[in-house]
């Protein structure tokens, strides 16, 4: 019985690092466009801008709850700090006793003194980041003003782990071209998660005693 308890125990183990569900995460599930309802003409005109209605002269860009288009990633940042002191500072006193006579008791060199200081330091930080890439998203909300809020996930199941793209923010439809793609740096109030789950992202990472005795660590 323990030898069973202690296998039954590694495997409740190993399912707690397994790789995530292949669903979409809470939050970033896809939105479905609602179903169109052709409403009968009431008012006895021909036209009649039921929904779903786009006019020609958008073509066939995304523009309705549910419509897709492509967030192309052209991220790149780049910042470079450096600060830089110093300081100098030097005195001398001194004074020439008499050297004969009852008042001659010290050195001349006796009664010099003198004292240097000085300072230095610097420092430099730097850090740059890109990301590159596609992913495809769909229209969650869109406001009065014709702002879209755009959500989507891109998730890769990879034989080593799981790498998976999250992307959400704001577009304009001006912003989007004919083939509806937009870039990332025209969304504003953007949301980009790139993360990934399995044993190459585990072992890049502190196991969870090195973390606590990190944590507690004064050095």
């Amino acid at each position: 019985m323990k030898g069973f308890s202690i296998i039954a125990a590694a495997m409740a183990l190993s399912g707690c690092f397994a790789g995530t569900d292949d669903g979409p995460r809470p939050g970033f599930s896809p939105t479905i466009a609602p179903l169109v309802v052709a409403s009968i003409p009431s008012n006895g005109a021909i036209f009649q801008a039921v929904n779903g209605y786009a006019p020609l002269t958008s073509g066939a860009r995304a523009s309705q709850i549910g419509d897709v288009l492509t967030i192309q990633l052209v991220e790149r940042t780049s910042a470079i700090k450096s600060n830089s002191a110093a300081t100098n500072r030097s005195g001398e006193f001194g004074f020439t006793p008499p050297t004969t006579g009852p008042l001659a008791v010290f050195e001349s060199s006796d009664v010099n003194i003198g004292g240097d200081q000085s300072f230095s330091g610097s420092g430099r930080a730097a850090q740059a980041n890109s990301l590159f890439g596609e992913i495809s998203v769909t229209i969650a909300e869109i406001y009065p003003n014709g702002t879209m809020k755009v959500k989507g996930e891109k998730l890769l199941n990879l034989n080593r782990g799981e790498e998976y793209i999250q992307m959400t923010g704001i577009v304009r439809a001006a912003d989007i071209s004919t083939d509806n793609r937009i870039l990332s740096s025209r969304v504003a109030d953007a949301r980009i998660a790139y993360s990934g789950s399995g044993e190459i992202a585990r072992a890049s990472k502190q196991g969870w005693l090195q973390k606590f005795f990190s944590a507690i660590s004064p050095f």
